[in-house]
């Protein structure tokens, strides 16, 4: 379920903007912690092994071990990954959009197939299309947040 947090984004202040972020639950800090203390952990332990324990031949081996290192990191291409993993994401998310059951469809559909000008072929369409707004608001309570607060109750949506 999607979670907002626009009242706290408005209302929050230039000081108090890092309480906003972790307050928010999806939040990429939140996602990245662990392996961000992993990464300072060892990238200090390397650090200080460095600095402090090695002797000059074995800081020369550790810069040529880097220096290989790095020109073969150099040949994995990163524009091309995040380019895809970009596009990947986007077309998620464009896919969702398209699939996103429109009522104006069904309408155009409804009464086209459903015939009759009298009292009984209106009341059927009304009848069907206010199935179809009902099934649509079911579906975006369970997604959105701002729709399930507006109808938080069965008793609220069919009053």
């Amino acid at each position: 379920m999607t979670v907002t947090y626009s009242s706290k984004v408005a209302n929050a202040t230039f000081f108090g903007f890092h309480r906003l972020l972790l307050k928010w639950k999806g939040s990429i800090y939140k996602l990245l912690y662990r392996e961000f203390i992993v990464f300072a952990t060892l990238y200090t332990a390397i650090s200080v092994l460095y600095r402090f324990f090695l002797t000059g031949s074995q800081k020369r081996f550790f810069e040529k071990l880097s220096i290989y290192c790095d020109r073969y990191a150099e040949q994995i291409p990163v524009t091309f990954v995040l380019g895809f993993y970009v596009t990947l994401v986007v077309n998620r998310w464009w896919n969702q959009f398209v699939n996103l059951p429109w009522p104006d469809r069904l309408m155009f559909l409804i009464s086209s197939c459903v015939q009759g000008r009298d009292e009984y072929g209106r009341l059927l369409r009304r009848t069907l299309m206010r199935y179809v707004n009902l099934t649509s608001l079911l579906i975006f309570r369970s997604v959105s947040t701002a729709v399930y607060k507006r109808f938080p109750t069965m008793d609220h949506v069919v009053g």
